[in-house]
């Protein structure tokens, strides 16, 4: 390698840094301004020209959220339903994508296609026949009308599907000479090694189970049964709303998100890297 191309590559390699730079700034300012605020007073939070940085730090805004909604309760909902629709979503994703990966059946082309179909429906246009769905169960303002419509997913059957398609089918064949049947094969082989897509897929559903705000506004309206997303909202007042303590419940209810990603990154993005190489 020359050395002109060596020297011409460090320019460009700049350039890419600082553009990676000024869009990490740019996704990251609302985060650190949710922080900013909620160490603010009221009158600095809705002062105008706004106050960047507040000239005391005001840590009670902490305490209010408590005081003023059953914050632990609606931690204690999320968590709880955050928890199974990720472990639903994992069994029954991942055996669907095992079946439509590895099994031969009648019309199972046609089933996918069907299958993938329904990611080009917008999520609005269930929300009216899984309401009345809660209704004819008598689910409503409970946990259950939380939970089992989020146990399946179209995107999630996908995304393991592709991933088991990467699996060499040696491993497959060696296992049926021993012995092992379709479930034992897909428990014994295809799921330890679809760990990384088991964990990226994971990772997707606990962040949208944790930020879905829509379906449980519409299903419970008892705050007991409220998420942290619905409760949090219920902070917005139609005349007034207490921004630094929104923000601090906002805070509250992100870390653990930013926490999981952190420990989780490496898994995530092998995950994501390795699905979809084979089709």
């Amino acid at each position: 390698m020359s050395v002109h191309s060596i020297s011409s590559g460090k320019p460009k390699k700049m350039t890419i840094h600082i553009i990676l730079i000024v869009g990490a700034i740019i996704m990251t300012t609302p985060f650190f301004w949710m922080v900013l605020t909620s160490l603010k007073t009221f009158g600095e939070s809705t002062q105008v020209p706004p106050v960047i940085f507040p000239s005391h730090l005001e840590w009670k805004n902490f305490t209010e959220i408590f005081i003023t909604l059953p914050f632990f309760n609606f931690y204690l909902n999320t968590v709880f339903t955050t928890f199974f629709k990720t472990f639903g979503q994992l069994v029954f994703c991942s055996l669907a994508a095992y079946a439509f990966a590895r099994i031969d059946f009648p019309a199972k082309n046609f089933l996918f296609i069907l299958l993938l179909s329904i990611l080009m429906v917008p999520n609005q246009a269930y929300i009216i026949p899984q309401y009345l769905i809660m209704v004819k169960l008598e689910w409503l303002n409970s946990l259950k009308a939380l939970i089992v419509p989020g146990i399946t997913s179209a995107f999630g059957t996908f995304l393991l599907r592709q991933f088991f398609l990467t699996i060499p089918s040696e491993l497959e064949d060696a296992a049926k000479l021993d012995g092992c049947n379709h479930f034992q094969i897909y428990w014994r082989i295809m799921l330890p090694l679809a760990k990384p897509g088991l964990i990226a897929h994971a990772i997707f559903t606990i962040l949208w189970s944790w930020n879905d705000l829509m379906w449980p506004l519409i299903v419970n309206n008892s705050p007991s049964k409220m998420p942290l997303s619905a409760g949090l909202a219920s902070l917005q007042g139609q005349y007034m709303t207490d921004f630094p303590v929104l923000m601090a419940g906002s805070l509250l209810a992100t870390w653990p998100m930013i926490l999981m990603f952190i420990i989780l990154q490496k898994q995530f993005v092998q995950g994501i890297a390795l699905t979809g190489t084979k089709g």
